[in-house]
């Protein structure tokens, strides 16, 4: 069973920081061979959905409000523990982070930039394709936006 936890960047510990960095390194840097800055200056505005099982941070998104990112609300840095896949957490984590920022935002249109092989996962979710795929540090993505 997954915890999750809401937090502001203010509230979170140097130990879950940590953490967090550290998973979100393990998968986009090093799983994904994608050299880039995940440490953006963005992190600072978001809240932070994290996901726990027992005392380990698995899961993870960061959501911003509308304008802080997109025009729209947005949820980024979706990850999952590649150990943690077969539980479904990706999708405990990110029906987290819609019921966030309708709760802390009180939004229903989401934008996203998802990898593309991923457009079935956020299918599931209502996110729907809008625009053309584009290259984010050397791979394939695509604006999704959910209405709902």
């Amino acid at each position: 069973m997954l915890e999750i936890k809401v937090k502001t960047f203010q509230e979170l510990t140097t130990q879950e920081l940590y953490n967090v960095l550290q998973l979100r390194s393990e998968v986009f840097v090093v799983e994904q061979d994608c050299v880039y800055q995940d440490i953006d200056g963005k992190d600072q505005n978001a809240l932070h959905i994290i996901g726990y099982k027992n005392t380990s941070v698995v899961a993870y998104t960061r959501v911003f409000k509308p304008g802080d990112y997109f025009k729209n609300a947005s949820i980024g840095r979706v990850v999952v523990s590649e150990k943690e896949r077969t539980h479904k957490y990706g999708y405990d984590i990110m029906t987290a982070s819609i019921d966030a920022i309708k709760s802390h935002y009180n939004e229903s249109t989401i934008k996203i930039s998802a990898q593309t092989y991923l457009k079935r996962f956020y299918n599931h979710l209502d996110f729907f394709e809008v625009g053309e795929t584009y290259l984010e540090d050397g791979i394939p993505h695509i604006g999704m936006i959910r209405t709902s």
